[in-house]
């Protein structure tokens, strides 16, 4: 097995067999052996810097129905909000004295938040904070919307792939959400020129080993600039409610494949895996995480976007939430840097 990971640090990509054997049969021992090689690759590029990104909740209604989603079309327990563009600046204005230099505009699908209207947000954002980075992760659009996006000054749009096997994308969706809309959008919003993020959850239902190695030739291939990978985290009011959630150490392994693989990229501690187990963020870093996306919505608005049950940090502020985070991440032996946070260029 380790040398498998040696290949893959110098190759940065295996065969499907080779992934497949890697995912099927590690151990503590060969998770310790990837880990040291992804903290050396990460520090390579990035020192002990952890990047952070300014999350704005921005509204739980979405048009889809996915099976594992808390905040899908069909769940009628949900209680629904939109934040105004003036909430949405004073978010990005908390942030920045906080020392926030990217901000995160997420919601769920929906119709209300019109081109025009989010052109007039993102263009606004852009005047008003002009040393910072917008990301945006609004789901599925066609390639004009993604433009004028864009265009009005978004600098990155993440849209998780979800899953690179067609068969599994089927299970995990309704009929009417296509494989073929999902890689589209990807590759439109790479031709455009945005830094593009995409990932999947580890342990959703009817996912395999196979499954997780197709999705790691994909990333490799696809090259996308950040990869958001976390546990499946059931909720409640949902279709997939009685599955188990994901694993917290095979995602933690799967966090040390996509340093090997993609060297230079931007890879979330995410929330998930915070919600999982209550190290589980410093755990990523150590296993060769350098991003943190600590939530800069409204309390308010907090405990109603819950994608999976027992979010964390529902009921602090974003000062507090970035004071806990800032120790948690000096306990690693890294430091919270005050800048966009651009991914590094490939050596």
């Amino acid at each position: 097995m380790f040398d498998i990971i040696d290949k893959l640090a110098v190759q940065h990509t295996l065969s499907h067999e080779e992934f497949r054997e890697l995912i099927e049969n590690r151990t503590p021992v060969v998770d310790e052996y990837l880990f040291a090689k992804a903290r050396e690759i990460r520090e390579k590029y990035y020192g002990k810097e952890v990047y952070l990104r300014g999350l704005i909740e921005i509204s739980n209604y979405c048009r889809n129905n996915c099976f594992y989603c808390g905040i899908r079309n069909g769940n009628r327990e949900a209680s629904r909000y939109r934040m105004s563009k003036a909430d949405i600046l004073s978010c990005c204005r908390e942030g920045y004295a906080l020392g926030f230099r990217t901000f995160v505009l997420q919601g769920g699908e929906d119709a209300y938040f019109t081109d025009e209207k989010m052109i007039d947000i993102v263009s606004t954002i852009r005047h008003q904070f002009p040393d910072c980075a917008i990301t945006l992760s609004l789901g599925e659009k066609s390639y004009e919307t993604y433009k004028a996006f864009y265009d009005a000054g978004a600098d990155r749009y993440l849209l998780r792939h979800e899953t690179a096997t067609p068969e599994h994308y089927a299970q995990i969706h309704p009929a009417k959400m296509l494989f073929e809309t999902r890689q589209k959008a990807l590759q439109d919003l790479m031709e455009i020129g945005y830094q593009v993020g995409s990932g999947f959850m580890v342990g959703t239902p009817f996912q395999t080993a196979s499954h997780l190695a197709t999705d790691l030739l994909f990333l490799a291939n696809f090259r996308p600039h950040m990869i958001g990978i976390g546990p499946f985290l059931s909720h409640h009011n949902t279709p997939f409610s009685h599955y188990p959630d994901g694993s917290v150490e095979l995602t933690l392994f799967l966090l040390g494949l996509l340093r090997l693989i993609l060297p230079a990229s931007l890879l979330p501690s995410t929330t998930a895996l915070g919600v999982a187990d209550p190290d589980g963020r410093e755990k990523g870093l150590l296993a060769g995480a350098n991003v943190i996306m600590p939530n800069l919505s409204p309390a308010e608005v907090r405990t109603k976007y819950i994608l999976y049950d027992n979010k964390i940090g529902t009921h602090d502020d974003a000062a507090s939430s970035l004071q806990k985070i800032a120790e948690r991440v000096i306990r690693t032996g890294y430091h919270i840097a005050v800048h966009r946070g651009d991914a590094k260029p490939e050596k």
